[in-house]
């Protein structure tokens, strides 16, 4: 089972079924009444895995794309883009973009980040209000319009 990705940014992800250990005196039908517990999980940005996952359902986007590799350019336009997006109220992420010189290589830092996990995110954060000014968002706003961000680039 793939991860889906819902437009709230929240993550679907598969769970491994525990396996219910039965003694020699119970029966088929005594186990067949037992609820089975779910097979799946719902991730929120910021919750433990959830960077994972999100790693994951981007590898499982395109599994042959090689690992995320971040260049200077790339990582300087995905700062003005985040910036950008955070400040605006149009859920649009399409016009910001056709804006940049190379989306492509603006995503490849964007996922270059998410690789690292959540510290990642938070320096890449604190760099981005550095640079572009303002305070920093938080890790889970920031994950939302970074997930955004990376599902229209793909």
């Amino acid at each position: 089972m793939d991860i889906i990705r819902n437009p709230d940014g929240t993550l679907v992800v598969p769970v491994e079924p525990v396996r219910a250990h039965t003694d020699d005196e119970s029966t088929e039908a005594e186990v067949a009444g037992v609820e089975a517990p779910p097979t799946t999980r719902v991730l929120h940005p910021g919750e433990g895995g959830y960077d994972e996952a999100l790693t994951q359902w981007d590898l499982e986007q395109d599994p042959d794309r090689g690992p995320a590799v971040s260049t200077r350019n790339g990582r300087q336009e995905a700062m003005a883009l985040i910036h950008a997006l955070s400040e605006s109220d149009d859920l649009s992420v399409a016009p910001a973009l056709e804006a940049l010189d190379d989306p492509a290589a603006s995503a490849e830092a964007l996922r270059h980040v998410l690789v690292g996990g959540v510290h990642s995110v938070e320096d890449f954060l604190t760099e981005v209000a550095q640079t572009e000014g303002g305070e920093p968002l938080s890790p889970h706003a920031a994950t939302k319009i970074i997930g955004r961000v990376l599902a229209e680039v793909d």
